[in-house]
C-alpha cells in the first residue's frame, strides 16, 4: 500500500520544498525559509539531507551576509517528487 513513497521527500518540510523547486526554475534560500516558515538551520538540514540524495543542486554567491544560495531541483529529483505525489494519489484514491 506504501509502496512508491520516497522516505527522503516525504518528511513534510522537505515535501514541500520539492513542491517548490518542481514549479520553478531556482528558489533562493530567503524565499524557501520564509515560504516554509521555518528557521535557516532548519531549512539548511532539510536541503542538505535532498542536496545528499541528489534531489536538488545548490549555488552560492558570495560569503557571510551578503553571500545568496540558489537551489535547483535536480533531473532524478523530479522525477523521484513526480512519483511520489503518484503514490500519494494512490493511497488517498485520487488517482
Amino acid at each position: 500500500m506504501i509502496d512508491g513513497l520516497d522516505p527522503v521527500i516525504h518528511v513534510p518540510k522537505r515535501l514541500a520544498a520539492m513542491a517548490v523547486l518542481a514549479n520553478a526554475p531556482s528558489v533562493s534560500f530567503r524565499f524557501l525559509k520564509d515560504h516554509l516558515q521555518i528557521s535557516e538551520s532548519d531549512l539548511s538540514k532539510q536541503m542538505s539531507t535532498l542536496e545528499a540524495a541528489a534531489y536538488v543542486s545548490s549555488t552560492k554567491v558570495g560569503h557571510g551576509r551578503g553571500g545568496s544560495t540558489t537551489y535547483r531541483i535536480t533531473a532524478a529529483g523530479q522525477q523521484a517528487y513526480e512519483q511520489h505525489v503518484a503514490a500519494l494519489r494512490t493511497l488517498i484514491g485520487d488517482a
